[in-house]
């Protein structure tokens, strides 16, 4: 059983697709649940789109490194990438009781990633954003 795993992709939608199909593997070989592992993509989807899609204001290729290890029944998954810096703790709660045509657009796949894991830390290090999430099995 391997019990982390590293990879880098590139900021493009199609390469969050690869990063799923490793999750699913680790996440198989190490026999985590399958709603541990649905969890862990629907994360780590919306985190990637978001940073993909929000976090870069040139057109240039830029890295974004992931490691997810797993340690005394606990996933620890780290993103780390060079995008604008955003802290998703900070990010609003978003009013989910609201009629959908009165709500805000946004919000809601943070607020999802916060109900998701057990845990959410950002910091800056070297330059760059680094987001934990924290997953009890």
């Amino acid at each position: 059983m391997n019990k982390k795993i590293e990879m880098s992709i590139k900021n493009e939608i199609p390469e969050i697709k690869k990063v799923c199909e490793s999750v699913a593997k680790f996440g198989n070989s190490n026999n985590l649940p399958q709603k541990i592992i649905f969890s862990l993509h629907l994360a780590l989807d919306e985190i990637l789109t978001n940073i993909i899609s929000y976090g870069y204001e040139d057109k240039k290729e830029h890295k974004i490194d992931i490691r997810l290890s797993l340690h005394q029944g606990k996933l620890l998954l780290e993103i780390e990438d060079d995008s604008k810096p955003f802290n998703p703790s900070n990010a609003p709660t978003p009013d989910v009781k609201k009629p959908l045509e009165e709500r805000k657009i946004g919000g809601l796949g943070i607020y999802l990633v916060k109900n998701l894991m057990d845990d959410l830390e950002y910091k800056t290090h070297n330059g760059k954003n680094l987001l934990i999430l924290r997953k009890r099995i």
